[in-house]
């Protein structure tokens, strides 16, 4: 399934950084976003945009993880020339990820 099935999100955007919240639309989904969206799935899913490191933020109290995703932005809102410098999308692409139904089995 696509991730926007149990999930929303927001971004954010600082010089050539952007954030990316991922909030799960409900409290028992939140182990999946934990279990399968991981920093480096996220960077794979960017990989041609994200330039830099991606890390992971876990706010559980609500249901959330943030993303700060480094060198995102082709040198930030004033030195690009992409049709969205902020990054404002990139909530939409993330949302494009498929996770699986259930929690992986380790």
């Amino acid at each position: 399934m696509k991730l926007r099935e149990i999930a929303h999100s927001r971004t954010g955007d600082k010089g050539n950084i952007s954030n990316i919240s991922v909030i799960a639309y409900d409290e028992k989904d939140y182990p999946l976003l934990l279990d399968q969206v991981t920093s480096a799935r996220v960077k794979a899913h960017f990989a041609g945009v994200v330039e830099g490191e991606v890390v992971r933020y876990e706010l559980p109290k609500l249901f959330a993880l943030n993303f700060v995703m480094d060198r995102a932005l082709g040198g930030g809102v004033t030195r690009s020339l992409a049709l969205d410098a902020h990054g404002k999308s990139l909530s939409s692409a993330l949302l494009d990820l498929e996770i699986d139904a259930v929690p992986n089995k380790l």
